[in-house]
C-alpha cells in the first residue's frame, strides 16, 4: 500500500478526473471509458481519479459505480496511480468497498459521508474514516454538500491515522489556505476544480490540482505546470486568463450549459469520448457545440 511519501510524490502536476462518459441512449460508453483512460495517461497525468462529482455518480447505481471502477482499474493496467472514490454511502458500505477496491488494485480511495441534516458530529465523522482507512489509504474531500468538512477532524485523522494520505481541496478559499496550515506537508493536498484554486493555494505548499484541460488539451495544463515550476507566476496568470476563465465562465454565458456540459462537448470535439449525459442533466446541442468549437479552435496552434 502506498505511504504518505510516495503519494505526495504522484500527486503533483495536473491531474485528471473522470468525466463518466455515456451513449446518446444513457447506456454507459465503457468504449469512450477506456479511450478516456489511455489519453489522459498519455497526456501526462499521473493519477486517474474518480470523484463522486465529475464522475457523475449522482446519475449512476453503486452496481455502476462498481462496474465503471473496475472498468478503470483494467484499463489503467498500473500505469498510473488509480484513486476510486465511494458514493454517498453508510460507513459499513464504505468498507465493503474498500475491500473491493483494494481487491481491484485501487491504489486511494476517497470518500464522501452522508451528511444530511449535518448529523455527524466529528468524532463520527473521525470513525467514519479510521474504518475505510483500515482497508485501504484513504484521502479526503472538504466539500460534504452543505457544509466543509471541519478541520478538527482532519487535524486529528493527520496526527491519528497513518493511512490517511491525502485531502482534495473543493472548497478552496481562505478554508483552503487554513487547512493547507493545519496539514503542514503532513500529507498530500489535491487543489480542485481550477488552476486559479491552485494559485491561490500555492504559497501553502499544495502539491497538484484537478485539471479541466488534461481532458482534451494536456498542452495547455502543463504549460501552466511549467509556468509554476519556473517561478514565473506572470505566465501562469495570462494562461489562466486566456484559457481558464473564457472557458469556465464566458462558454457557460453563450451556451447556457453548466461547466460539466462544455466539458463533455469539448471532450467530443477533440475525439476523447462521447458528449453525452443521462437526464436531466442537459447535453450540448449541435448549435452549442459550435460556439464551443469556434471557441476552443484558437487551441489548435498550442
Amino acid at each position: 500500500m502506498m505511504n504518505v511519501n510516495e503519494v505526495k510524490k504522484v500527486l503533483n502536476g495536473p491531474i485528471a478526473s473522470v468525466s463518466t462518459p455515456f451513449n446518446k441512449d444513457g447506456s454507459i460508453d465503457y468504449s469512450g471509458l477506456c479511450n478516456y483512460v489511455n489519453f489522459v495517461i498519455d497526456g501526462g497525468s499521473p493519477v486517474v481519479l474518480l470523484t463522486y462529482g465529475d464522475s457523475l455518480y449522482s446519475i449512476l447505481s453503486d452496481n455502476e459505480i462498481a462496474k465503471i471502477t473496475e472498468a478503470v482499474v483494467r484499463q489503467v493496467r498500473k500505469r498510473v496511480v488509480v484513486i476510486a472514490a465511494t458514493g454517498r454511502w453508510w460507513t459499513g458500505q464504505c468498507v465493503e468497498f474498500a475491500d473491493y477496491s483494494r481487491n481491484l488494485g485501487v491504489d486511494i480511495l476517497m470518500s464522501l459521508p452522508p451528511d444530511w441534516a449535518q448529523f455527524n458530529n466529528n468524532n463520527e465523522l473521525i470513525e467514519h474514516y479510521k474504518s475505510i482507512a483500515s482497508k485501504i489509504p484513504v484521502m479526503l474531500v472538504t466539500s460534504m454538500g452543505s457544509r466543509a468538512l471541519p478541520i478538527p477532524v482532519i487535524s486529528e485523522l493527520i496526527q491519528k491515522e497513518t493511512r490517511i494520505v491525502a485531502v482534495k481541496d473543493d472548497v478552496c478559499g481562505k478554508y483552503g489556505r487554513k487547512i493547507a496550515g493545519v496539514i503542514n506537508e503532513k500529507i498530500a493536498i489535491l487543489s480542485g476544480g481550477l488552476k486559479e484554486n491552485y494559485l491561490d493555494i500555492m504559497p501553502y505548499k499544495v502539491n497538484g490540482y484537478i485539471s479541466v484541460y488534461i481532458r482534451f488539451k494536456p498542452e495547455i495544463a502543463h504549460n501552466f505546470w511549467n509556468a509554476v515550476n519556473n517561478h514565473d507566476i506572470n505566465e501562469a496568470v495570462r494562461i489562466i486568463q486566456k484559457y481558464e476563465q473564457p472557458f469556465i465562465e464566458e462558454l457557460s454565458q453563450k451556451t447556457g450549459l453548466d461547466n460539466d456540459a462544455v466539458i463533455h462537448a469539448s471532450m467530443e470535439i477533440y475525439g476523447v469520448c462521447k458528449r453525452w449525459r443521462r437526464m436531466p442533466y442537459k447535453n450540448a446541442n449541435e448549435n452549442q457545440m459550435e460556439i464551443i468549437r469556434d471557441f476552443i479552435s484558437q487551441f489548435d496552434s498550442i
